[in-house]
């Protein structure tokens, strides 16, 4: 479902996207409305799909994961069972945040945390290597974020 974004709607996104525990009231507060009707916008942009969901940003160092890689893979063929079987094995590795499947040389990209080089070896070895159908894999490993994943871009 595709709804028309206004700019109370679009202050809304980013207001929640920056800081998901802000209240209806603190909501309404910096978008002039009443709480009722603040709540009814966000319930919209909710039921419209939106808003996905709400979720704490979790720092990965602070975690204890100093290492962060980019992971390239290409499997076997391009059969849909192949690759249906690789992206169930995927979803079950949890130092995998982020998978994705791309056009290009390689099928799929990988982002990976570890806790530190010795661990993502192991990972390597252990698990990404042993991903139903891999044919190649490649590793970068970032040496400093310049632009993390701070959110979407509003429209308008």
């Amino acid at each position: 479902m595709q709804i028309e974004i206004d700019a109370t709607d679009g202050q809304l996104l980013k207001a929640l996207q920056d800081n998901a525990r802000l209240t209806t009231g603190e909501l309404a507060a910096m978008t002039g409305m009443s709480q009722s009707p603040c709540w009814r916008r966000v319930k919209r942009l909710e039921d419209a799909g939106l808003i996905a969901g709400y979720h704490a940003r979790l720092d990965r160092r602070a975690l204890g994961y100093g290492v962060m890689a980019f992971v390239t893979i290409s499997i076997d063929s391009q059969d849909e069972t192949l690759s249906l079987d690789f992206e169930r094995a995927v979803r079950d590795i949890p130092e995998v945040v982020l998978c994705h499947g791309v056009s290009g040389p390689e099928d799929f990209v990988l982002i990976v945390v570890a806790q530190d080089l010795d661990a993502y070896s192991t990972l390597m070895q252990q698990k990404l290597r042993r991903l139903p159908g891999v044919k190649m894999v490649r590793t970068s490993f970032s040496l400093q974020e310049v632009k993390g994943l701070e959110g979407m871009p509003i429209p308008g």
